[in-house]
């Protein structure tokens, strides 16, 4: 729930009741079993976990992970995740489909953790991803820079579930497959500001970035100063010398104005949806 308010629902029309919510509530509906609602009158965000997820949190092989339903209940960390998928849709979906991947992978490991009728405990893996596992992975995100990119073909080029990917990537790095991914595409990013005549907008579609307003956003959290700073200050102390050993080949820094933003494209979510 993104706020306060209430709905009202029951498993039939003459049996409906009223459940008042705070914002961050949260409500798991079953999944075969239609319910009536009533008036609502609550803005909420309506998110689908997929059944792959599921499958590769509850590390089963076949069948399917039966959850809990509840109309109203807390979760610390599913609500976090929520308010985290809101914030990015609020956005525009700026972060890509590895971010969502990434979430609701984490929002599956929570559901099959604390609210699955029926699981076998999630495990903790130990170890890593080898050397030449990590070197694939590698090759796969440069390959792939400019592109989309998924949990599921990361951990598909290695030969893993997504859930098992995902642990042992970060058993191996320390990061998650999005905080690794996004950190290649900064340091390249970074070797293409040093150089003084490319345009801000075109380093943010070589690395990947849908927009150009994202690009200097995530840029300046992680560095601590934007992208025309960052390039302002390399490539100024770079021509910064004597006038006689100045030449007309000595770098020059180019200003770039305004550009025109990128569209984003599809979610991977299996649905993501707002009311009101």
């Amino acid at each position: 729930m993104l706020g306060p308010g209430s709905i009202e629902w029951g498993p039939t029309r003459s049996a409906l009741e009223k459940f008042d919510y705070a914002a961050c509530d949260l409500a798991l509906c079953h999944r075969h079993e239609g319910e009536w609602v009533g008036l609502m009158n609550v803005p909420h965000l309506q998110i689908g976990i997929s059944d792959a997820a599921l499958m590769a949190a509850s590390d089963e092989s076949n069948g399917e992970v039966e959850l809990r339903p509840q109309r109203k209940f807390r979760d610390s960390r599913l609500g976090a995740l929520a308010t985290a998928v809101h914030a990015e849709m609020a956005a525009g979906f700026p972060s890509g489909r590895l971010f969502l991947d990434s979430v609701e992978q984490a929002m599956a490991v929570a559901l099959v953790s604390g609210h699955a009728v029926r699981h076998r405990p999630v495990q903790i893996s130990r170890g890593g991803l080898g050397p030449a596992r990590l070197r694939r992975i590698r090759e796969l995100i440069h390959a792939k820079m400019e592109d989309e990119l998924s949990l599921d073909e990361m951990a598909q080029s290695v030969g893993l579930s997504t859930a098992h990917f995902a642990r042992m990537f970060r058993k191996s790095t320390g990061e998650t497959p999005h905080q690794f991914v996004l950190r290649q595409r900064l340091e390249r990013a970074k070797g293409m500001l040093r150089a003084p005549d490319g345009r801000v907008l075109d380093v943010a579609v070589a690395c990947g970035f849908k927009t150009q307003p994202h690009f200097a956003q995530v840029f300046r959290d992680v560095c601590g100063i934007s992208p025309t700073e960052y390039r302002r200050d390399f490539v100024g102390d770079r021509a910064t010398c004597a006038p006689e050993t100045c030449s007309e080949d000595t770098p020059r820094l180019v200003i770039c104005g305004s550009q025109p933003e990128l569209h984003s494209h599809g979610l991977p979510f299996t649905s993501l949806l707002t009311g009101q």
